[in-house]
């Protein structure tokens, strides 16, 4: 698992990426507002650790551009009522005052990680680097946008609904085309072929295997 650690405070980053990676989570630290959002649009996390007094660009602000939702546990030594419920609001998932204990970090984070990880989140699919939002028809690899149509959108969030687990044609024909046999024209190939096309325009390698003489397997990919 991931975490970006967003702190101006070396102390205070050191400390948490000590005590998340005993817990075996992967950190990277960011100082400032702006040098968060470039790491949030060129990599995937699993959740974020965010300061909210950062220098210039504030964690408030942090929150309103990031370009992709990722879980975020905000920090701060604010920490009356309208404080905690401004974070809330402004998209934090879950608000923590400081001095902090680094046991409720973690039981925190693995909350939050919990609700908003791969998988589904009400309208929101996540697997690996993909992202989309069902009820917008939005989709996104990296936090870039992809430009999918509506049937590539359906065949990518069953896919993302299945992780790691092969589907079969048939299977893929009923959920997205509602289909109860299999036609004996390419569409699966055809609209498979575009998307796959698709994602690894946008960034990394296909993330579509085939698995021959059965059907396709979305594999969960990190960016590096």
């Amino acid at each position: 698992m991931k975490i970006l650690i967003v702190e101006d405070d070396g102390g205070i980053a050191a400390l948490l990426e000590r005590g998340l990676s005993r817990h075996g989570l992967d950190c990277e630290i960011a100082e400032t507002g702006e040098e968060a959002l470039s790491h949030l649009g060129q990599r995937r996390y699993d959740a974020m650790v965010l300061d909210r007094m950062l220098p210039r660009l504030d964690g408030m602000e942090v929150l309103r551009r990031r370009p992709c939702k990722v879980p975020v546990l905000m920090l701060s030594a604010l920490g009356t009522l309208e404080d905690r419920i401004e974070g809330l609001d402004a998209g934090a998932d879950d608000y923590l005052v400081k001095p902090f204990d680094m046991a409720e970090v973690i039981s925190r984070l693995n909350a939050i990680m919990r609700r908003g990880g791969n998988g589904d989140r009400g309208d929101i699919l996540r697997a690996g680097d993909l992202e989309i939002v069902l009820t917008t028809f939005r989709a996104s690899r990296c936090g870039k946008p992809l430009h999918l149509n509506k049937k590539e959108f359906a065949l990518l969030a069953e896919l993302m609904r299945n992780t790691d687990r092969p589907m079969t044609r048939k299977m893929l024909i009923e959920a997205v085309w509602g289909y109860s046999f299999e036609p004996t024209t390419n569409i699966i190939e055809s609209n498979m072929s575009r998307l796959r096309s698709k994602l690894v325009a946008g960034g990394g390698p296909d993330p579509i295997e085939t698995a021959r003489g059965f059907g396709y397997v979305l594999r969960t990919v990190h960016d590096a």
